[in-house]
């Protein structure tokens, strides 16, 4: 979505809010169908799909910033995971008003950035990504193998972690007791 905008936005320059309005809807109709899908489970669904500690941290966060930890993860970019708090909000059963002001807030904030700033710079971007398409193409390639290396590594190392190990046999013979 964050691409398109900013791509729609560059080429049609005197729409670049429309873009921003239209991205912002389209992302809080996706996180309401969340927010409701975590409402009607509850919190057994979301600890059934989120280890406990993660669900913990994720109640914690969002009992103490309440729907400010939805509006922040919208507005930030991808790499910062908004789901768990879509997720956390419906399952808190949270008001959905509330929750659809703040999502449509964060969301809100920054499509409009995206927009904006491809309609200044998205010429210069595109015109960029022309020129060097196959040197970006490669570094992105890489960037994306890398990753999925690192998921792989952190995926094996957590299932290590997580089998129970077998309790050592003691060297020392039993007493008996009588």
């Amino acid at each position: 979505m964050d691409v398109a905008t900013i791509l729609l936005a560059a080429h049609h320059r005197n729409l670049w809010v429309y873009y921003a309005i239209m991205a912002t809807v389209g992302a809080v109709l996706g996180g309401y169908l969340t927010y409701r899908m975590a409402r009607k489970g509850g919190k057994e669904t979301l600890e059934k799909r989120f280890s406990k500690r993660k669900t913990a941290s994720v109640y914690a966060t969002f009992e103490r910033w309440g729907l400010v930890s939805v509006a922040i993860p919208a507005i930030l970019p991808p790499p910062f995971p908004i789901v768990p708090m879509l997720l956390a909000a419906g399952a808190m059963q949270y008001p959905a008003r509330k929750f659809l002001a703040a999502l449509a807030v964060g969301r809100g904030i920054r499509y409009t950035i995206l927009a904006y700033l491809g309609a200044h710079y998205g010429r210069h971007i595109v015109n960029f990504f022309a020129r060097y398409y196959w040197p970006v193409l490669i570094v992105l390639i890489a960037f994306a193998v890398l990753g999925g290396l690192y998921g792989l590594f952190e995926y094996k190392r957590r299932q290590k972690v997580d089998v129970p190990k077998a309790p050592r046999p003691s060297s020392q013979p039993r007493q008996r007791t009588a």
